[in-house]
């Protein structure tokens, strides 16, 4: 009888852990399957609308591409995703070119024939150092030495001119800590130290009401401006 119970117990533990496989597998291939259907959604936006637009679509496919890769890891069989993948990286880069090659030829100058100032590159830049931060939003250079800072730099910046982000500002913030947090997932995995960690997860705690609350009311303040 005990005999039966234990064989009983093991067969549902082996059960749970293949549901929990199992459901890994199923979000994985989600995550690959909505990263597809994103960059094919993309190729059917207006030219027009889609250069407007270009840096929320750009950062959007960031996030979704780094989603799609990292889920990898949880399928068995990743060799066709992989190739999903990579070809829809392939129509994405295409775009991206293209789109790219369109604005630079409609960009502006100033009297002094220089490009006019781009507001969300300097918020870029405030936030994490001249230059390091592009269109590409590659994050590739932020590692397990130097994240806490990164962290730290752009926590006190932001909290430092709280006050004067618009609405449109308090998104972009969004969008890059979002892309910060993406990164950290990765460096976690390559070594990151259980002090650095706790520092960032005490930045995170409060960073993360202050992003909530300035960002509702500078979204608040341009409504009421716009009622007037």
């Amino acid at each position: 009888m005990k005999s039966r119970n234990l064989f009983l117990a093991l067969a549902i533990v082996a059960m749970g852990f293949t549901s929990c496989k199992n459901e890994k597998e199923d979000q994985a291939e989600k995550s690959v399957n909505s990263y597809v259907v994103y960059v094919d959604s993309i190729q059917k936006v207006d030219a027009t609308t889609a250069k407007a637009d270009w840096q929320a679509i750009d950062n959007a496919y960031q996030m979704r591409v780094s989603e799609a890769e990292a889920a990898l890891e949880n399928m068995k069989d990743r060799k066709d995703a992989e190739a999903k993948i990579n070809a829809s990286k392939a129509k994405y880069e295409e775009l991206r070119a293209r789109m790219e090659a369109d604005m630079a030829a409609q960009s502006t100058t100033t009297t002094t024939g220089t490009t006019a100032a781009n507001p969300k590159q300097q918020l870029r830049n405030a936030l994490f150092g001249e230059g390091k931060i592009g269109d590409d939003m590659n994050f590739d250079w932020v590692n397990k030495d130097n994240i806490h800072e990164v962290y730290q730099n752009f926590v006190h910046t932001a909290e430092d001119n709280k006050d004067k982000y618009t609405r449109e500002d308090w998104d972009e913030v969004k969008l890059l800590y979002e892309a910060l947090d993406s990164r950290k997932n990765t460096v976690e995995k390559e070594g990151l130290s259980a002090e650095d960690n706790r520092k960032i997860a005490g930045l995170k705690m409060k960073f993360a009401p202050m992003l909530t609350v300035n960002r509702m009311g500078a979204k608040n303040a341009e409504m009421k401006d716009a009622k007037k």
